[in-house]
C-alpha cells in the first residue's frame, strides 16, 4: 500500500510540474519562438516517421533514406541554431547578429543543405 501511494504522489507531482512548465511556456515564450518550436516538432516527427518506415517497411533505396533522414537532422540543427540566435534572452551572446541576419544565415544554410541532399539522391 505504501508504494502505491508513493507512486501516485510522484505521478501527481510530475503532472503538476509538467502543467506548470507548459503554462510558463505558453505565457512567456514569444510567438516567433513558438512558431520555430512547432517547425522543430514537425522536423522531429518527419525524421521519426522516416526511420520507422525504413525499419518496418523497407530501406530500398538506402541512399534515399540516408538523404531524407540526414536532411531532417541537418534542418533540425539549422533551425535550433536560428532559435538560439533570435531568442531575446540570448541577446547578450549574439550581440552582433540581428534576427534578420540570423534568418538569412538559416536560409542560406538550408539551401546549401538541400543542394547536397538532392545531389546525394543520385
Amino acid at each position: 500500500p505504501k508504494s502505491s501511494s508513493k507512486s501516485s504522489s510522484a505521478s501527481s507531482e510530475t503532472s503538476v510540474a509538467v502543467s506548470a512548465l507548459w503554462k510558463s511556456y505558453i505565457d512567456q515564450t514569444p510567438d516567433r519562438l513558438k512558431f520555430i518550436d512547432a517547425f522543430l516538432a514537425f522536423i522531429v516527427l518527419s525524421g521519426v516517421l522516416q526511420f520507422v518506415y525504413c525499419v518496418l517497411v523497407t530501406n530500398y533505396p538506402f541512399n534515399a533514406f540516408l538523404a531524407g533522414f540526414s536532411s531532417s537532422v541537418g534542418q533540425f540543427v539549422l533551425t535550433a541554431s536560428l532559435r538560439a540566435q533570435v531568442n531575446p534572452e540570448n541577446r547578450s551572446e549574439f550581440k552582433e547578429v540581428s534576427p534578420e541576419r540570423a534568418f538569412a544565415d538559416f536560409a542560406l544554410g538550408s539551401i546549401v543543405l538541400h543542394f547536397f541532399v538532392f545531389n546525394f539522391l543520385g
